[in-house]
């Protein structure tokens, strides 16, 4: 029952406050300890079999320390006042999700966009997405912004969710030592997880890590999404046709579900430091990308995130009355 009400509360936080602007976030504590262990560890290694192997010390210390000390800390808050451990769970599964934190982020580039403020809506983009910015027409930053909030709704939203409400299914463990975890893996992917140097082999554990742990989600995060369509055998085609030809194994098809319910298509040529990289077509170009493609793709995402929510809950709730009526 507890792990219900924390998911609840959670939620409720995430959609109204979001994160703060200048509170303290369990991301930026990740993110401290990555950086600082992966100075050391690079200044240690010098060759590519001792950085990987420092790549698989670190992944371990920091996901699993990040659940660890979530666990413990959950519990020495309880031990002063079960309402006081609720509380600080909720806070802290809220800080796992990103739902109103990619409206928020989509709404600060769309609004000088719509405006005709292409140079603000360029420097707003800049600092949201890796690509080059600088020269992005109003179409190509329309598609920055959707492939962006369709990525993120996978490892951002849905997959934090997915980690919580199996950890509220286990006993004496609840919501937040995985989703910590979890959370901690997209975090050193985002930091080290990177092909170029000096990450290239201290970065590679934690970059196949998170692509293993966010595959489950992921495809269940399509085939949701496609349920949700009411083209379930239209979406699953497009993404089998297309998402298979991205070099991510999760962020192909999490685009590509949107592009075929929406019915627009993502991918093509973007710049990264004056280089092109070509990312594969996804979805079939019926409609162009249009402020209200993004609005759709962030409702999409939150009514996937309310039914996974719901299910989670009512099973909760119904395992509840089951072991109460036996006992």
């Amino acid at each position: 029952m507890t792990s219900a009400v924390v998911l609840i509360i959670a939620a409720f936080l995430d959609y109204l406050i979001g994160d703060p602007w200048g509170w303290p976030h369990p991301v930026q504590f990740m993110g401290w300890v990555i950086s600082r262990l992966t100075k050391l560890f690079l200044q240690l290694c010098q060759n590519s079999l001792t950085q990987r192997l420092a790549g698989i010390l670190l992944g371990i210390i920091v996901i699993i320390g990040s659940g660890v000390v979530g666990f413990f800390l959950i519990e020495s808050v309880k031990w002063v006042h079960p309402l006081l451990g609720i509380a600080l769970e909720s806070i802290l599964l809220a800080s796992c999700f990103a739902g109103r934190s990619l409206r928020t982020a989509a709404v600060a580039v769309l609004q000088p966009l719509t405006a005709g403020d292409l140079e603000q809506a360029r420097k707003i983009l800049s600092n949201y997405v890796g690509r080059d910015t600088q020269n992005l027409s109003e179409a190509e930053i329309l598609r920055a912004i959707l492939e962006t909030v369709t990525e993120n709704a996978t490892d951002g939203v849905m997959a934090p969710l997915f980690y919580g409400i199996i950890g509220g299914f286990m006993p004496f463990v609840g919501p937040i030592p995985l989703a910590l975890a979890y959370k901690a893996s997209s975090t050193l992917d985002s930091m080290v997880g990177y092909r170029e140097a000096p990450y290239t082999y201290l970065g590679w554990f934690s970059a196949k890590l998170e692509d293993c742990l966010t595959w489950l989600p992921c495809r269940l995060t399509v085939i949701t999404l496609a349920v949700l369509s009411g083209r379930a055998m239209h979406v699953w085609r497009i993404c089998s046709r297309d998402a298979i030809n991205d070099p991510s194994p999760n962020s192909g098809w999490s685009e590509c579900a949107y592009a075929a319910i929406l019915g627009v298509q993502m991918g093509g040529k973007n710049w990264y430091r004056g280089v092109a990289k070509h990312k594969p077509l996804l979805g079939d170009a019926i409609y162009p990308i249009t402020p209200n493609s993004i609005y759709n793709a962030l409702q999409l995402t939150r009514y996937c995130f309310l039914l996974w929510l719901g299910i989670a809950i009512a099973i909760i709730l119904i395992r509840a009355w089951g072991m109460g009526h036996r006992a």
